[in-house]
């Protein structure tokens, strides 16, 4: 049995390569500030994680050969299944939640079952591998080890909920593959679907004939821009697959995979509040960090652009003063039709002593800042010197500093 889904691996691998291009820029195109900014936003979510994990090892039951020894041979038996070499620390939780739940903290995998789906399926215990293996099926795939990088990616239209969504599939190929019959896959579900004492008399055939009414605009929508799958598709590729046979899901909308391309991901539950919050982290680092250094580099073609400019007319001073054996009064002098010459929000004009300069426009304490070209008279002509006034030094070229 294939464990992967069909559309896992080649969702991830466009995902890694637009996220790696984004981390790349980003680190370039902010000469390595973002570092510093992702580190202080990794430590927010350590200390913020940790709030969670404390709770868990603090107020949870950890499942152990001593606690809940059933549980515990089933966490076992499933990893040897899927290949999972090391078990991870697993607890029961008590909450208003029904599901479980794979989470990482520096480096060690833990496993939640919360206490409403354990206490629903006490009648058909065989049930509860499902979700301890949709849960390994996290942990084995790395989905929680890669899920920072790909993060840039993860928050595009229709791809991050899509790579979501094969996700969950693929975790549910393993929740299956550590099933024992059909009937439990069955019972995992419907107790996520009817609720822990109804699922007992779900009409699954009825359950799964819903799945036809998938390929609305609407119901095509909201699956397009949402992290799950629905559940009664779920449910039909679940059984299909431990049944050996091929799902054949309906078609979505074709209007929904267009106005879909407008929606950035944002999930659903605590995972659409973290994407909001990843969101708000990545403008949070554009507007600190990339925002403030394309303005410099703008900045610093402004004063190129001048002092080409300003060469542009020391060319003509120098034949001015070699024509006339004066330094020129204005660049009406040499030929330039009005008082100044304008150019990228800065104005050139002539100065005493030949000197051309650029009106760069003011500092913060409202001086002007100028871009000047010197020149001295020697033996062998005029020699011409560079520098900045009022400007600061990262935005002069080269050559005036």
């Amino acid at each position: 049995m294939d464990l992967v889904y069909k559309h896992e691996k080649p969702l991830f691998v466009i995902a890694a390569v637009l996220s790696g291009l984004f981390w790349l820029a980003l680190v370039v195109g902010t000469f390595g500030i973002a570092l510093l900014y992702l580190l202080l936003g990794y430590l927010f979510f350590l200390f913020a994680h940790s709030a969670f994990i404390s709770h868990l090892k603090g107020s949870g039951v950890r499942i152990s050969e001593a606690q809940y020894p059933d549980l515990h041979r089933k966490l076992v038996v499933n990893c040897e299944k899927i290949g999972l070499t090391k078990v991870p620390e697993a607890y029961l939780l008590r909450a208003d939640f029904f599901n479980a739940l794979a989470t990482k903290f520096l480096g060690r995998h833990f496993v939640v079952l919360f206490t409403d789906v354990v206490d629903a399926l006490d009648s058909q215990p065989g049930a509860i591998d499902f979700y301890i293996g949709h849960e390994l099926g996290h942990i084995h795939r790395k989905h929680l080890s890669w899920r920072s990088f790909v993060m840039p990616a993860s928050i595009l239209p229709v791809l991050g909920a899509a790579l979501r969504r094969a996700e969950e599939y693929t975790c549910d190929r393993y929740g299956v593959a550590c099933c024992e019959s059909e009937d439990d896959i069955k019972a995992a579900i419907a107790a996520i679907a009817a609720g822990d004492t109804r699922w007992k008399t779900l009409n699954v055939d009825a359950y799964l004939s819903q799945v036809e009414a998938t390929n609305g605009f609407w119901m095509s929508f909201n699956e397009l821009t949402g992290d799950y799958p629905w559940l009664s598709k779920r449910m039909a590729a679940a059984i299909a697959l431990h049944r050996g046979e091929t799902v054949r899901q309906p078609r979505r909308h074709g209007f929904a995979w267009l106005l879909s391309l407008f929606v950035p991901r944002v999930g659903g539950g605590a995972g659409g509040f973290a994407s909001l919050m990843i969101t708000v982290a990545i403008i949070g680092i554009l507007a600190a960090v990339a925002i403030p250094a394309y303005k410099d580099y703008v900045e610093r073609a402004r004063y190129q652009d001048a002092y080409g400019q300003l060469q542009q007319v020391q060319g003509d001073v120098s034949r001015y003063v070699q024509a006339n054996n004066e330094w020129p009064t204005s660049v009406q002098a040499l030929g330039y039709p009005g008082e100044v010459i304008p150019g990228n929000h800065y104005e050139v004009d002539v100065y005493d002593d030949g000197i051309v300069a650029a009106n760069m426009g003011t500092d913060s304490f409202g001086e002007p800042r100028y871009l000047v070209l010197e020149p001295a008279a020697t033996d062998s002509g005029l020699q011409w010197r560079c520098y900045g006034q009022n400007a600061e030094a990262k935005f002069l070229p080269p050559a005036c500093r």
